[in-house]
């Protein structure tokens, strides 16, 4: 059986991840910097031995080492990383410190390229295999209240260009997707009424993504239908970084 191993995955996108790989007939690996959460989720959600959980924090080099080796040892192989695990701050620029920044920076960036560094030589040895690198919407659009987190996504959409460029030369595809507004529960949690109006305002599709759907999107882009696909990043997001003024009004003048 193929393995994947997927970060940040006790709850929200990476659980939905994992468990879509799960009934594709993939073995699992979640790596989590939340044991109680992760503990939970392992009772609730995985009653299988092809699910592993790990408490592993991805901007730890060692910690990654470590649970990567216990995922060889356990499974014999990987197939494809999906990194997914992030964090953010949602200050004004000016209000953010450094300390924060450098937290976001840490998981979101470095992360991924710590992951990436410890999982990509035991899929040399299966001749190749598949990454996704979870961005943002942030990435590619500017808003308040984002600095570091936006920065960081937009460093990993190119980070995610140069492990194309270079692993894609060794049967390793790389991408990346930026998701758009999800319901996931941390959107439930920090998205006011008014904010998700705003959103959807300003989505063609006028509504939040579901986890689901950014899990058969990283689907598509592990399995065999998109083998020729590398380097790109897919805006998961209903429209909205293709939009720009004027969808309120089309919408209000139809009524």
């Amino acid at each position: 059986m193929k393995v994947a191993v997927v970060t940040g995955a006790a709850r929200g996108i990476g659980l939905a991840i994992s468990k879509k790989f799960l009934e594709e007939g993939y073995r699992i690996a979640i790596l989590d910097i939340d044991q109680k959460t992760l503990s939970q989720t392992m009772k609730q959600d995985f009653d299988t031995n092809n699910v592993l959980g790990l408490e592993c924090d991805v901007s730890e080099p060692d910690q990654v080492d470590q649970s990567v080796n216990r995922v060889v040892e356990e499974f014999g192989r990987i197939d494809v990383l999906v990194n997914n695990a992030g964090i953010a701050e949602f200050k004004p620029m000016l209000e953010t410190t450094y300390e924060e920044w450098s937290r976001i920076l840490a998981v979101n960036l470095n992360g991924p390229f710590i992951c990436t560094q410890a999982c990509a030589p035991f899929m040399l040895k299966n001749e190749g295999g598949s990454i996704v690198n979870i961005a943002s919407i942030s990435g590619l659009r500017a808003s308040t209240l984002r600095i570091a987190y936006g920065t960081s996504k937009a460093a990993l959409m190119h980070l995610t260009k140069q492990q194309a460029a270079e692993l894609g030369n060794k049967g390793i595809r790389v991408n990346a997707i930026a998701p758009g507004p999800v319901d996931t529960a941390m959107a439930k949690k920090v998205h006011t009424a008014d904010i998700r109006s705003d959103y959807h305002d300003v989505i063609p599709l006028n509504r939040y993504g579901l986890e689901e759907e950014i899990a058969d999107a990283v689907w598509f882009l592990c399995s065999d239908s998109a083998s020729y696909i590398n380097g790109q990043i897919i805006a998961a997001d209903g429209g909205f970084d293709a939009t720009g003024i004027g969808l309120t009004s089309l919408r209000q003048s139809k009524n």
